[in-house]
């Protein structure tokens, strides 16, 4: 495996810019940006080749994998006094418990957000991209 098959990497349409934007959070700053998502992903692929290079020639540790990362599934959240209150009242009201209630907010509001970034953004692994390219 290579360093760079480490690192998530996300190619995504950006409607300001009016292009792909391909990005690899938690590595690099800024993007790869083009009209065509598999060119974006793949300039971005060789970026981040040469990004990690940099990095060792410089002998700077790389930061922590973020891709194959497995989640917990519970993360804290600091929301306020005020908005605590209003949240377990509102869970109340439809006879649910805080969390549940949160939970399907969260999932509501992700929906709307995603059905609203639409394309969906590709996020796969070089070696799938490297199996299409075959």
């Amino acid at each position: 495996m290579k360093a760079s098959d480490q690192y998530l990497k996300i190619v995504d349409w950006s409607e300001e810019d009016r292009c792909y934007v391909g990005t690899c959070p938690g590595l690099m700053l800024g993007g790869i940006h083009g009209k065509d998502e598999v060119t974006v992903y793949r300039e971005l692929c060789r970026t981040v080749e040469e990004w990690i290079a940099v990095q060792k020639e410089d002998h700077e540790p790389l930061p922590p994998a973020t891709a194959g990362k497995e989640y917990s599934g519970k993360f804290v959240l600091r929301i306020g006094k005020e908005l605590h209150e209003e949240l377990a009242v509102s869970a109340l009201r439809e006879r649910e418990s805080l969390n549940s209630y949160c939970l399907k907010s969260i999932k509501e509001g992700h929906a709307r957000y995603v059905k609203a970034k639409s394309p969906r953004p590709l996020t796969e692994t070089p070696q799938k991209a490297k199996r299409e390219e075959a």
